[in-house]
């Protein structure tokens, strides 16, 4: 009797595990794995290391100085007076644009000729940077119809040139007056980011000559966003 209730226990066990739904052990595999994919990362939209003459001695940054032959470069404020310096494959000090000599607020910005980008969603900006005293860099953008918005977000190191990206979603953003780079009215509540003519940067303060005490110094500038044809 004893070993017929074995017999028959096994018989269940087996039953059982014959029974068991085929993708019940995927499905657990599944859900360690299973996060969502997220909303598809957008391309890259242009990249911008500038470029000089070898050798050549600081001097006001020009159209010339963009390497990326599809950009323009826009000036605003004092921005005749951002010089542009540093040499090719330094790491310890890179081709940059540099506001040392703004006596007042400057900005520049890039725009592609043939785009708009579209900075919804996770698009993202990443750039290199330096700067001396309080300085930091924010991002600037001017929009289709014209309006230019600076944001609060904020880079620069004082110690060396730092690498860094933010999404441009998690940015707070003012209006900018172009003629004198400074911030007008309160936050502008969901500006329309999905047509931006251009992207850039200021420190939102004038330089103070060479040396230590007050400037930024911007390398590298990559816009990661989904191009519109204008």
């Amino acid at each position: 009797m004893l070993r017929r209730m074995i017999s028959l226990a096994f018989l269940i066990a087996v039953g059982i595990a014959l029974g068991q739904e085929p993708g019940a052990a995927p499905a657990r595999a599944g859900r360690r794995g299973g996060e969502p994919a997220g909303p598809p990362r957008p391309p890259l939209f242009f990249r911008e290391e500038w470029k000089q003459p070898a050798n050549a001695p600081e001097h006001p940054v020009t159209a010339d100085a963009t390497g990326n032959p599809n950009l323009e470069l826009k000036l605003y404020g004092d921005g005749k007076n951002i010089q542009e310096t540093g040499q090719e494959g330094n790491p310890g000090n890179p081709i940059h644009l540099w506001t040392g000599l703004c006596t007042a607020n400057c900005a520049a910005t890039l725009r592609d000729k043939e785009n708009y980008v579209d900075l919804t969603g996770i698009a993202k900006i990443r750039w290199i940077t330096k700067v001396s005293g309080f300085h930091q860099v924010h991002p600037v953008v001017k929009l289709a119809d014209g309006t230019m918005l600076v944001g609060d977000h904020a880079d620069g190191s004082t110690g060396d040139w730092l690498q860094s990206e933010f999404l441009v979603s998690e940015v707070r953003w003012l209006r900018l007056d172009p003629e004198k780079v400074v911030t007008h009215g309160t936050i502008v509540q969901k500006p329309d980011l999905s047509k931006v003519d251009e992207v850039g940067f200021t420190d939102l303060s004038p330089g103070s000559g060479h040396g230590q005490g007050g400037w930024s110094d911007v390398a590298l500038i990559e816009v990661y966003g989904k191009p519109v044809k204008r």
